[in-house]
Formats: structure tokens, sequence, C-alpha cells
């Protein structure tokens, strides 16, 4: 035997080289040479290049490249929808197991479902997003089951587990996030921003990458890097705010913290850099990230979201195109750390409106050549992994108020002519499809286009870009968990707590107001508080379907219990506690529609209706398939909030607890006027998504309030209106009743406004 153990796990065997990596395989099929162990992945009995871990990873992934298949090809280039672990019946992604529906108590939670077996095996897909665990223990079973299953087939390619965000402490409909009740819970990307720390932010990527390594995960879709200008977008708050300063900064910090696995391999195998040359930083603590979304979704016209084809022009009105790109250009692509580039991007869904000077298409980014080869890959030299947004191939929806409806620019070609054309621009692998025919289509295409041997040279570049990153996280060498390991990992008490404390730096403070002499908070001794309830109006959800009237119970008298006493009434309390959010509004009317208008209507950020008098004449971006006109405008359109009750709970509270201190806490997705509800709240506090204890810590005083906001609060609708889309902090903030300006950088603690310090060492000095 040469210099290496051998130790038996549950499903899988570990061969630890003395003088290299530790390896896992469920086959055991494995080599021997120069006294050390290397896995027979192809199974040909000899050692291919490929298999050799003492090579390069660029080496190893152009040498397996060469080998596959056409259709081993275009699985790569392919990413799974989102998948539930276990599938659930009734699910809106749903799956079966051996044809039937999941069974409580029958079917096997870490069970593979027959989808899955079925795009792993037929389709030949090596990428899968996973949305929901049940727990850690499932999903770490999950995915040795899943890594089993792939290593006999083929060449043994393992399996890269991608994932949306999942560690927020906030809840959003904004766009899918991902679910675990184990791991640590931190702000959400406005809130890290809120500090104005990018030690913070490096932290968290460094502690979200061991958690999602003990559950599998080598890919996130992460970090949002868009520069947030335009106010009214609903991904605002997964953003690192409005200044290209801070965001470019911020995503820096978190890309490192991320990819990056210090050298030094411990005796398990679990972390510690590749040995091969020239991959320096990455290893199996390593996660790779895919920066979103090139060339900046932000700037979207009037605040709609290009998840809708209502929603799909981006413009650029103050033309900063050039300034959308920096997160990306000094942020993304040029780490400190030993990694140095991110190791994926996504482009919007977006029509970038008017930037392709080259060939004059607007058409959805993926889809434009100009945006894809003549600017990312060819002036700016990136040459990592491009993946689609999700389902921009599939075909249009009769309907414009629809989910999916996405090939923006070129409904008029078939799925595998969309296919083809992304490729020609540059794009590696699509998001959300899960079906090899339109790549195979697209491949046949191509070979008549260009000839076969271009098409396959063409095929194979995409596929060594992403077996790249799969030998870099050390997946060919040992892709499996030790369940025991990743329990202790994820959600541990170190992480717990580093969560915690990013959450309480991530408060906002913007006003606290006198009370007989004394500062409304910190609420001090053992206080009464009433908190009223919620309601909502039915709106439009992610989805497009409706969500009904609700009432929302934001605190009842256990929860406060290790903070306050609860009162019923108002009449009894000490102080109110005011829960709201910021206004909830749609941008597009069905109805409107159909009853001869054009459907648009303004994207309100204040709570009582808006009349739209400010707005353009005339859209500066229009025309769809399924529309006869090209103006967007909803000039003189009047926009509703369907939590316009959250301002009447402040006024209600305000009226009943007389001169007793009222305090305003808004979950802040994105900027809100609060000149409807300033002067009648005492204290107001901002949370851009933290727990509730963070909140009470911070109002009774064990904790202080330090973070500053990361974007302008607008003065009103009508500066939101004049403003340009693409520009930043272009808007005149809100003055409060004692004269602080709302606006890039300002916040508070016991003592007052807080100086400056902080934010020159982040924005370089422009304070």
């Amino acid at each position: 035997m040469g210099n290496y153990k051998v130790e038996k796990k549950d499903g899988y065997t570990l061969y630890k080289n003395q003088d290299g990596p530790v390896l896992g395989s469920a086959t055991g099929r494995v080599l021997e040479k120069d006294g050390c162990v290397f896995k027979d992945l192809a199974g040909c009995g000899e050692l291919l290049p490929y298999e050799d871990w003492r090579l390069g990873a660029k080496e190893r992934a152009e040498d397996l490249a060469s080998r596959l298949s056409v259709e081993e090809i275009a699985g790569l280039m392919m990413y799974s929808p989102h998948q539930m672990i276990p599938a659930l019946p009734g699910g809106v992604f749903g799956g079966t197991y051996d044809g039937k529906e999941y069974q409580p108590g029958v079917t096997e939670d870490d069970a593979l479902t027959d989808q899955q077996r079925g795009f792993l095996s037929n389709d030949h897909i090596r990428h899968v997003l996973a949305m929901v665990y049940k727990d850690t223990e499932v999903a770490a079973k999950w995915n040795n089951r899943m890594q089993a299953f792939v290593e006999k087939q083929g060449f043994g390619i393992p399996v890269s587990i991608a994932t949306d965000p999942r560690h927020g402490a906030g809840k959003s409909g904004a766009e899918y996030k991902s679910g675990s009740a184990d791991v640590s819970k931190w702000p959400e990307g406005l809130g890290i921003a809120a500090s104005f720390d990018t030690d913070l932010c490096r932290k968290f990527g460094e502690v979200i990458a061991k958690e999602y390594r003990a559950l599998g995960i080598t890919t996130a879709l992460s970090p949002q890097v868009d520069i947030a200008t335009e106010p009214r977008w609903m991904r605002f708050e997964d953003t690192f705010g409005t200044s290209p300063e801070l965001v470019t900064s911020m995503a820096k910090a978190y890309c490192d913290g991320l990819q990056t696995t210090e050298a030094g391999t411990d005796a398990d195998g679990r972390s510690g850099s590749m040995p091969a040359c020239g991959d320096e930083g990455w290893g199996m603590e390593s996660v790779a990230a895919m920066a979103k979304h090139w060339p900046g979704g932000g700037p979207c016209e009037g605040g709609r979201d290009a998840h809708y084809a209502f929603g799909k022009f981006a413009v650029y009105p103050g033309g900063q195109f050039e300034t959308h790109l920096k997160p990306f250009l000094e942020g993304a692509f040029s780490l400190d750390g030993p990694t140095k580039t991110v190791a994926s991007i996504m482009p919007y869904y977006t029509v970038s409106y008017g930037v392709d000077t080259k060939d004059g298409k607007n058409v959805g980014n993926s889809y434009s050549h100009y945006i894809i080869n003549d600017l990312l890959r060819e002036k700016y030299g990136y040459d990592g992994v491009v993946c689609t947004d999700w389902g921009i191939t599939q075909d249009p929806a009769p309907e414009m108020d629809s989910f999916g409806s996405r090939c923006f620019g070129v409904e008029n070609l078939t799925e595998g002519e969309r296919h083809l054309l992304a490729i020609e621009n540059g794009v590696d692998q699509f998001g959300g499809n899960c079906k090899i025919e339109p790549v195979l289509e697209a491949y046949r295409l191509g070979c008549e286009k260009y000839g076969e041997s271009a098409m396959r040279a063409r095929m194979e570049r995409s596929a060594a870009r992403l077996l790249l990153n799969l030998f870099r996280c050390g997946l060919f060498e040992n892709p499996y968990l030790d369940v025991e390991e990743s329990m202790r990992t994820v959600g541990c008490e170190e992480f717990r707590r580093a969560g915690y404390e990013a959450q309480l730096k991530s408060v906002v403070l913007l006003k606290n107001g006198k009370k007989g002499g004394a500062r409304a908070l910190p609420v001090s001794g053992r206080k009464k508080v009433y908190v009223p309830k919620r309601f909502i109006r039915a709106q439009k959800n992610f989805f497009r379907g409706m969500d009904a009237e609700k009432e929302v119970i934001e605190a009842d008298k256990e929860s406060v219990a290790p903070w306050f006493d609860w009162a019923e009434e108002p009449e009894e309390a000490d102080f109110g506690l005011v829960f709201i959010e910021s206004p909830l509004s749609d941008g597009y009317s069905a109805e409107d529609a159909k009853a001869g208008g054009n459907g648009y209507l303004p994207v309100s950020l204040q709570y009582r209706p808006y009349k739209a008098d400010a707005a353009r004449k005339e859209s500066i971006a229009g025309g769809d398939i399924r529309e006869s006109f090209t103006n967007r405008s909803y000039a003189g359109k009047t926009g509703t909030a369907a939590n316009e009750r959250d301002l009447d709970i402040v006024l209600e509270t305000r009226k009943a607890m007389g001169d007793k201190p009222v305090i305003v806490c808004i979950r802040m997705h994105k900027p809100a006027v609060l000149a409807e509800l300033e002067p009648y709240a005492d204290a107001i506090i901002v949370d851009f998504g933290v727990q509730r204890s963070a909140i009470y810590d911070i109002l009774c005083g064990k904790a202080q309030p330090g973070g500053r906001l990361p974007i302008q609060l607008p003065k009103d609708m009508e500066t939101v209106e004049r403003h340009c889309e693409d520009a930043p902090l272009d808007m005149d903030s809100y003055v409060d009743s004692e004269g602080h300006t709302y606006g890039f950088g300002y916040g508070m603690n016991w003592e007052g406004v807080l100086t400056g310090d902080a934010l020159c060492k982040v924005q370089g000095g422009l304070c």
C-alpha cells in the first residue's frame, strides 16, 4: 500500500494521502501511483490527466472537456430549476418518488426525486439549485446520495450545488429566498452595507462559505452588486446600496471571504488550498461566487423589475452606464485576495436600452453580443463562467401580467435559436433549464452555421470554464460530507453570534426625540409596551398571483417578555411600538390595460395614494410583442400602497398614547417617503432585515445603534420622479422635524448624530 490511509464512512470511503488531498469515493475505484492514491473516475484502469490532483485545475478541466460527448457538455451548460429537499406535495417546485408523492414516514427525506434522477442521468446536469432543505442532516445526506449517484456515471463528474442567499434574518418577497432553519442569521444586503464595515462583510462571506460547504453547496448565486440607483426597485434590499464606492468595496470583500480557502490541509481534508500550481486561494472551504447582475440591474425604468415583461427596460437618462460597471470592474473582477476574480457572472434580464451603439439592438442582456462579447469578454477580459438569469429561453407567455416571459427582444426565435444566440455571445450556462433538447438543437444549428469543428470547440470552452470551478473547489477529490461534522458546523454558536452582532450593527436610528427632557430611547427599566396589529390589502405576489388581505401580528406577550411587559391597550402602556414596512406598491395593472389604459401605474414610496403629476409624459423605453404602443408613461395616474394602513396605525397610536413615547420601527425593503409619519414618531428605527430580538436589545439599551443609511430617503415622490434611474445619490433627501437630513451615511447613536470617520474610510474621504 502507498502512503495513504483508508477510512470507511457511511456510503463512501475516504483515502487520506500523506502528501496530498483526502479523496472520497462511493465506488471504491482508485489507482495507486508514485505512492499516492487517485480516483479512477473514468473506470479505465489508468490515471487520466483530469484525475491527477497534482496538476493545475485549468489543465485538468481542459483535459476532461476534450473527452466529453456533446450531450455531456450540454448537460454542464444547464442549471436545474429550484429543488425542494424533500419535495413536498402541493409546492411550487414539486417532485415524485418512484412515481408517488412524498409520504411522511414512508419516503426518506434525503431521497432523490424521479425528476432529479432523470436530469442527472438523461440530461447530464451537474449544476443543481437547492432552494429549501428540511434541515442540515437531510441536506448532507441528500448531497451524499446525489454524489454517489453521479460518480457511477460517465466520467464521474460530481454535482455542484448552488443556492440563492439563505442567511437573511428578514423575510422578503422580492426574489426566491432559500430557506434553512439551521444557518446563522445575518442582515440583508442593505443591512451589511449599513454597517459601513468591509471587514464585517468579508467575515460574512467567510461564515456563509463554511456553512454552505457543510451543506454541500459550492456555488453561491451572490453577491448582488447592482448599484441601487432606482429607489422603487423591488430588488433594492439585496444590494449593498446606492453609492458606487460602497457597493464596490463590499463586493470585493464579500467575494474574497466567500472564495478564499486558507493554506494548509487538516486531517480530514475538509480545508486547505488545492495543491495544484496556479490555483492559490481555492480549496475545500471555497465557494464559487456568482456576482450579479451584469451590467447592473439597478436603473429599471419607473422602478419596474425585469422579472416581468412590463419591467424589462433599464434606462440611462443620466448617462451613467459606466458607473454601473464599477462594482464589477473594480470590485468583483479585482479582488484583493488570492482568487483574484469572481468565478461566475450572471447578466440581468433587462434590456439595457440604447446601450448597444454597435449593432443598435435592444434585447435582453444575455442576448446582446455587444454587452456580453464586446464589453464583458473582449473589452474587460472576463474569462469566467457567464450564466444567464433563470428562465430566459422559454417562449413568452401570452399575457403581459405574467411571471414567465423573459426572452426579451428575441421572442420570434425558437428555443434552440435563443440558446445558440447566447452561446455565440459568450454565455456558458442557462439558468433554470433542465431539458437537454434546446441545447443540442443550438449545437446542431451552430454546426450548420460554423462547421462542426468550430462549434465543438466553442462548446468545449464553456465546458472547461464550468469544470474549472468544480476542480477549484475540490469536488473531484471529495464531494462527500461527514453528516455529524455538518451538523456541528451549520448554525454553530460562533456563527450565530457573529450574525447577530452584524444585525445589531446594521440597525439605523433615524430619530430620537425628547419627551419631558429625556430622549425616547433607550427605554430604561421594565416598561409596558403596546404593539398594534397591521393590515395589508390584497396584492399581487412575486408570481403575479393574488395574495389575500391579511392581518399581521407583529408581537405578542410571550415574544416581548424577556424585554418588556405587555399592554393589551395603549392606555395601559408606557410606550407604543409600531412595526411597519416600506410601502408595498405595484407598477402594473391588468385591469387598467383591459379598461383601455396602457396598464402602467406609478410605483409609490409613500403610504397614501399618490398621483404621478411629475412623472415623465413619454417613457424612455417601450415596446413589446403584446402591446400596440411604446409609451409606458403613467403620468397623471394614481398608485396605492397595499400597506397604507401602516400609516394609519402610526397616527392612531400617536393619538392613543398622548404624551407617552411612540417608537416606529420600519422594515425597509427599499427607501420610503417618511414625511407622512415622521412628525408623529418620537423615535424611528430602520431595520434592513434583522431578528426581532435585535430590535428589542437596541430599544432597551443592551446594544447601541451604529448603522448608517447606505441609501437616501427621498424628500417626496416628486424628487423620485425627477431623478434619473441610473444616477446615484441624485435625490433631495428628507429633512426631519429636528433638522436632520436622511441622506447617505446618516445615522445616530445614543449620543447623537454619528460622525463621518467610518464613512470616510469606506468612501475614500468622500464625506
